[in-house]
């Protein structure tokens, strides 16, 4: 199993060592890293060109974490792709436990893991709701994105077959990845943490696109009208779009958003009345 690591980082120098070292100290090593650098100002590349002699530098304009990601998995030169962003970090064993989990079960196409959350510097008890799992998780994609882009492993020849991150969302390009790559494939859980993910610092995307929601209907959506799901899985996602409808509706009309509302108000209307004839 020889694996490509990709970060995408944007204006990261205070945490992008931490990524990276934690990379270097894999009891299993690692066949290459690349690091893509998305426009930053904050001299984060020059940082990494003398520290991490040995990581494959990408530079571009400003993209978005979608585009940074993308060019780095084409770049990639071996078969697995093991993203890690780049405010995160892996245990030691991870890459070693994966390779290893590869070995007993080597069908899969993903592999993830539990996480340990540390926010603004104290560890934290994710909630049910963030529970991982694996096998056909599909349903357990839908309310939320299920999987950890800094947890995963997966074959590069399936991310480029379903058309890899989505550039044109700003947020929740990870829970549309999933929702395509779930309804086709199982996926293999690790019930042991293998990352630390970091939260509370000002450039999270959470903290920067208010009502993320939108993007996860937008991603919905183009999967019901585009991709080929069972009976199920129709049922379950259309099901989940209309509940978020609702959700981000009122919402917008609670803090008197009239964008969201010209927007997302033709579209529930066009589900209920797609998901009444369908049940008729």
């Amino acid at each position: 199993m020889q694996i490509s690591v990709v970060i995408p980082s944007y204006n990261r120098k205070h945490s992008l060592a931490r990524a990276l070292q934690s990379v270097l100290d894999q009891e299993s090593p690692v066949d290459e890293i690349i690091l893509v650098d998305d426009g930053s100002s904050d001299g984060s590349g020059a940082m990494v060109e003398q520290t991490f002699p040995g990581v494959k530098i990408l530079r571009q304009e400003n993209l978005g974490v979608s585009a940074a990601r993308n060019r780095g998995i084409e770049a990639a030169r071996f078969d697995w792709i093991a993203l890690l962003d780049s405010d995160d970090s892996w245990l030691p064993c991870k890459i070693a436990t994966i390779r290893q989990a590869h070995r007993q079960q080597p069908d899969f196409v993903l592999f993830h893991s539990d996480e340990i959350w540390v926010r603004n510097g104290v560890r934290v008890n994710p909630m049910i709701k963030h529970r991982k799992s694996g096998g056909w998780i599909f349903e357990q994609c839908l309310p939320l994105c299920a999987i950890s882009p800094s947890a995963s492993v997966m074959k590069k020849t399936v991310l480029e077959s379903l058309g890899m991150f989505d550039e044109t969302l700003p947020a929740c390009e990870d829970y549309d990845l999933w929702l395509r790559l779930c309804h086709r494939y199982p996926v293999h859980y690790l019930d042991q943490p293998l990352i630390v993910k970091y939260g509370g610092h000002a450039d999270q995307l959470s903290r920067q696109h208010p009502a993320m929601d939108q993007f996860r209907i937008r991603a919905l959506h183009r999967l019901l009208v585009g991709a080929s799901l069972s009976p199920d899985q129709q049922a379950a996602a259309s099901a989940m779009l209309l509940t978020k409808l609702d959700i981000l509706i009122r919402g917008a009309v609670k803090h008197g958003n009239q964008k969201l509302l010209d927007e997302f108000m033709p579209l529930r209307e066009q589900w209920r009345e797609s998901v009444q004839a369908a049940s008729c």
